[in-house]
């Protein structure tokens, strides 16, 4: 099947407390999206990328990827909101793409098992996402305070979110709601069930200083 990926970069990075957007923070001087790109290609070198990101950011990921020899790609506006620019995003994808994933520019550290675990599970459910156990205590808050829940009654959701590509396009024709937080609500609010598949610990998003420090830490673990 012919795979096409989108790479969700519209963010600012307000919360990392930085001049620049958080996926083009450096980690071990090579910027987050690049990261990122790398890991889709090494997948499948035959992959459509989609770069969806905010037209002021435009020039300088135009020379990121010269400086890092990024292979040709799509570049389209970033939305007001993450529904939006996956919205955009999909309006360019090639008619002959099958399988479709999103994935966080600020996500560096996925592996390729997890890649595949989740096109596989979408290539037969139709829809895929990844996601890792819960491994602190969690309490729900409502208006009388809060209350304890059982941690193994929930899982943390990552990315790349797999699917196939009919099934995305028709639940982009949604109107946009708050709730939709990632594709996956998107998709399962049009009536679709998601399969779950193994995400892997190392897969965490930038979002924050400290986790540009863990990324780091946790890519020097790997290259020992």
């Amino acid at each position: 099947m012919k795979h096409a990926v989108i790479i969700v970069a519209g963010g600012t990075g307000s919360r990392m407390q930085s001049e620049g957007p958080k996926q083009f923070a450096l980690l071990h001087e090579k910027p987050v999206i690049v990261y990122a790109i790398e890991k889709f290609l090494q997948f499948d070198s035959s992959l459509e990328i989609i770069v969806a990101l905010r037209p002021e950011y435009a020039m300088e990921f135009e020379t990121i990827s010269r400086k890092f020899k990024i292979p040709e790609l799509t570049v389209v506006n970033g939305g007001e909101t993450r529904f939006h620019s996956v919205k955009n995003a999909l309006e360019k994808v090639s008619p002959g793409v099958q399988m479709v994933a999103v994935h966080d520019a600020a996500r560096p550290l996925v592996s390729l098992q997890t890649i595949q675990a989740a096109f596989n599970a979408a290539e037969k459910s139709g829809a895929a996402v990844p996601v890792i156990d819960v491994n602190e205590s969690l309490r729900q808050i409502d208006s009388l305070g809060s209350n304890a829940v059982n941690r193994k009654d929930y899982r943390i959701v990552q990315t790349p979110q797999c699917f196939k590509k009919e099934i995305l396009t028709e639940a982009y024709q949604q109107n946009y709601i708050p709730e939709f937080t990632d594709d996956a609500t998107v998709v399962e609010s049009a009536g679709n069930k998601i399969q779950l598949t193994p995400g892997n610990p190392e897969n965490i998003k930038i979002t924050y200083p400290q986790d540009l420090l863990l990324a780091a830490a946790l890519l020097d673990e790997k290259l020992k």
